[in-house]
């Protein structure tokens, strides 16, 4: 810990002396919760026990479970270890569990009772401890708990490793984007200053706490002295009853979350009154009919994981269809493939400098440096400004298409590669469509073996049962053939021109 330091530990401590008594986090579930002095005494004890069970500085921790409040202990205790969290989607599939946790080669894993048996303990070598965080196998959740009296935290640099988060599978393998301490401190303080949170504010955490936008926004909660009201899954029902019992102010969005939050207020009446703010990706209509309706402000946002969840952001009402204009503390260009600026409303990649960019990917150097090549993260994303310096989203780059059905991030080749798997395809091209409901959703169009009969449903189970059932398509078409590009492959752009629609 340097004189200029300041890492998601001392924000722990810092937040004990400043509202010491003040309520940090409630269960929705049962009501239990602690004050911001008992979480600082629970994260003391959580990191002398891992301490204990061998966990050092830079080690890394794997959590596969639902959000919970010694879930979100693990990061202040991994804070004051100075070790890594390691957070797995648990609507992966196991193969692709096992795979995440294997990249990183955890420790110690922290595991819900129903995600345990994913895990196959012999295949994780690197693993001294596994205990439980909801029931179960492993060893109990009080057992990594441990006096802290005498416990010293790790001496940790504000630019050192906090979270490992795997990305989706670009090129056939996810990646795990490595973020510091200084990028989630940075990133809670351009949430709260954006929406102007403080002691005052109620979130309702109810994205999970693998996904960037559910860990940051707890932490920018944590941050600023706000309630955090959790929820281990999201319930249209629970949640407009948590909205109006604890005057939730605040929540993170990606369709159809407040759609259907809208629709069960319609249904109860309930008022939801107090949710002022609601930020993150939806459709205009619902967007309009909850500005409408509730009276609160809807926050448009461009960001990924690897820039600390964002990199721009505005009201919606300001210019509807943008992403918002660059966040403070971010320089943020659109350029083409030669890294030149473009001319304003003119489409390029989008490319980022500044505090919020990540620290790499995990074990990938190669990967690093084509993404930072030339002094600027690279995102892969394509956009435009207009000449007020609002950013407007126009897709991915083609070779790295990208479909986001409610907020997950899905690459059309990771699909394309177990439908091939299939013995009845022989050719197949998979990409992004409108979708009433996701606001995006996966098609794959199939060639079929001459003579051969395929059932569209059982392709998409096909799918289902060996890739994480949200990258399944929900739709299929099978067609005669599709078009073939000058190097031979399927073209992608001309397929989805015919197909897409």
């Amino acid at each position: 810990m340097g004189l200029y330091d300041f890492t998601f530990y001392d924000l722990v401590r810092r937040n004990a002396t400043c509202f010491g008594n003040k309520a940090a986090w409630i269960e929705a579930d049962s009501g239990r919760g602690l004050t911001f002095a008992q979480y600082g005494d629970q994260a003391h004890s959580l990191a002398a026990g891992l301490r204990a069970a061998g966990v050092a500085k830079g080690d890394r921790i794997g959590v596969m479970a639902k959000n919970s409040l010694e879930y979100f202990l693990i990061y202040g205790a991994a804070a004051a270890l100075g070790a890594i969290v390691l957070p797995i989607n648990w609507r992966l599939s196991a193969e692709e569990a096992r795979f995440n946790l294997s990249d990183c080669a955890p420790v110690v894993v922290f595991a819900d009772e129903e995600f345990q048996p994913l895990l196959a303990k012999d295949q994780l070598g690197s693993v001294k401890r596994f205990f439980n965080l909801k029931g179960g196998a492993f060893d109990p959740f009080d057992q990594a708990l441990a006096d802290p009296a005498g416990f010293e935290p790790a001496e940790v640099a504000t630019d050192e490793g906090f979270v490992i988060i795997h990305t989706a599978a670009v090129a056939g393998r996810p990646r795990g984007a490595l973020l510091s301490h200084g990028n989630v401190v940075c990133a809670n303080i351009h949430w709260n200053y954006c929406f102007g949170l403080g002691p005052q504010d109620v979130h309702l955490n109810l994205l999970p706490l693998f996904h960037v936008g559910g860990l940051f926004m707890a932490t920018n909660s944590f941050h600023c002295g706000a309630l955090t009201v959790n929820m281990a899954k999201f319930d249209a029902a629970q949640a407009v009853h948590l909205i109006d019992t604890h005057g939730v102010t605040f929540f993170f969005d990606f369709s159809p979350i407040l759609a259907s939050i809208l629709d069960e207020r319609q249904r109860t009446g309930a008022s939801l009154k107090t949710l002022r703010a609601v930020v993150g990706l939806d459709s205009p209509e619902t967007i309009d009919r909850y500005q409408q309706t509730v009276g609160g402000t809807f926050y448009a946002m461009y960001g990924q994981t690897e820039t600390s969840c964002v990199a721009t952001y505005g009201r919606y009402s300001e210019r509807p269809g943008s992403a918002g204009r660059p966040i403070p503390l971010s320089q943020v260009l659109v350029v083409d493939d030669q890294d030149r600026s473009v001319a304003v409303g003119q489409v390029g990649e989008i490319v980022m400098r500044g505090p919020m960019v990540f620290k790499g990917y995990w074990n990938l150097a190669e990967d690093t440096a084509a993404t930072f090549r030339n002094g600027w993260h690279h995102t892969g994303d394509m956009g435009r400004f207009d000449s007020d310096g609002f950013l407007f989203y126009a897709g991915r780059k083609p070779e790295k298409e990208l479909i986001k059905p409610g907020g997950e991030n899905v690459y059309p080749a990771e699909v394309e590669k177990v439908i091939l798997e299939h013995p009845a395809v022989v050719q197949t091209v998979v990409f992004g469509v409108p979708d009433p409901k996701w606001k995006e959703g996966i098609k794959a169009v199939c060639v079929l073996r001459p003579g051969v009969r395929l059932d569209a449903v059982e392709l998409i189970e096909f799918v289902g049962a060996r890739i994480a059932r949200y990258k399944k398509p929900q739709y299929v078409e099978f067609v005669p053939d599709l078009p073939i590009g000058a190097g031979g492959a399927v073209d992608r752009a001309k397929a989805k021109a015919m197909y897409g629609g």
